[in-house]
């Protein structure tokens, strides 16, 4: 629990410091350690990334795997680790701390909650419901016998509904709240950014590598940006170059793709315990 602790703190402290950092998103332990070993201070897990390297869609993964996967990231390297945590594992304000409370428990210093059901037919929560899911999950956070950074998400944007008036009523309404952190993925212009920004209080968490945007770190600090994560786009990256190996082998025969491979000796570097470097 101290480890924990101390964690938790140095999570908080990042949020607390001048400027903006990035907060990269591997999917399995390899490439937590890999990003461990590039010099980032912390990591969040990908829901999708975890599908992804599970198999499955995005969305269909149980929560016992995704509590496996939590603490499976959070004993791979000493960084802190932030879960995305899509919707919780429920739809009531009783789930939404019940999930703060498992992701506490695998050693998490931070998980996100949305306000994505996951129903076509009516994909954001009603407010007030969405409002006292957050409450709920802070409340919890809040009951933890260490720190815990909690973010809340507002899913308009990526879920057909790019309602700017309702996104910044929402996220308001999470800061009141008590969310540590706001978060809504897919604002794709700074001029966006920056009216969210300066509508909030606490940090902002942006997403890049979504179609679309394509800032620098400095552009966001500079809107006012806090955190800056990448979702699936690294597991997109790599399932990529993995698909395009394979198309050239099958349709051509050929096997050029490994011209860009990464070095062995490079990426054993990465797996090698330092006492056996």
């Amino acid at each position: 629990m101290t480890n924990q602790a101390e964690k938790a703190s140095r999570f908080r402290a990042l949020h607390e410091r001048e400027g903006a950092f990035i907060i990269p998103n591997p999917w399995d332990i390899g490439t937590a350690r890999i990003l461990a070993g590039s010099g980032f201070e912390a990591l969040a897990t990908t829901s999708a990334g975890m599908a992804f390297a599970l198999g499955l869609p995005d969305g269909a993964v149980t929560q016992e795997q995704v509590l496996a996967h939590c603490r499976e990231m959070v004993a791979a390297t000493a960084l802190p680790v932030s879960a995305d945590l899509e919707k919780g594992f429920g739809d009531t304000p009783e789930s939404a701390a019940e999930t703060v409370q498992a992701a506490a428990a695998c050693g998490l210093a931070s998980c996100s909650i949305e306000d994505y059901t996951g129903r076509s037919d009516e994909p954001i929560y009603d407010f007030n419901l969405a409002v006292d899911r957050i409450a709920a999950a802070v409340e919890a956070a809040r009951g933890l016998s260490h720190d815990f950074v909690f973010t809340a998400r507002c899913e308009n944007y990526i879920r057909g509904n790019p309602d700017l008036d309702d996104t910044l009523k929402r996220l308001q309404a999470y800061e009141s709240a008590g969310a540590d952190v706001l978060y809504a993925p897919g604002l794709n212009d700074l001029g966006t950014i920056k009216t969210v920004c300066d509508s909030l209080g606490k940090p902002v968490n942006v997403v890049m590598g979504l179609m679309g945007g394509n800032m620098s770190l400095e552009e966001l600090a500079a809107a006012g940006v806090k955190r800056v994560s990448v979702g699936a786009a690294l597991a997109r990256v790599a399932f990529g170059a993995f698909v395009k190996a394979t198309r050239e082998m099958a349709e051509k025969g050929s096997f050029t793709f490994a011209e860009d491979c990464i070095g062995f000796p490079e990426l054993q570097a990465y797996f090698t315990p330092a006492s056996e470097s």
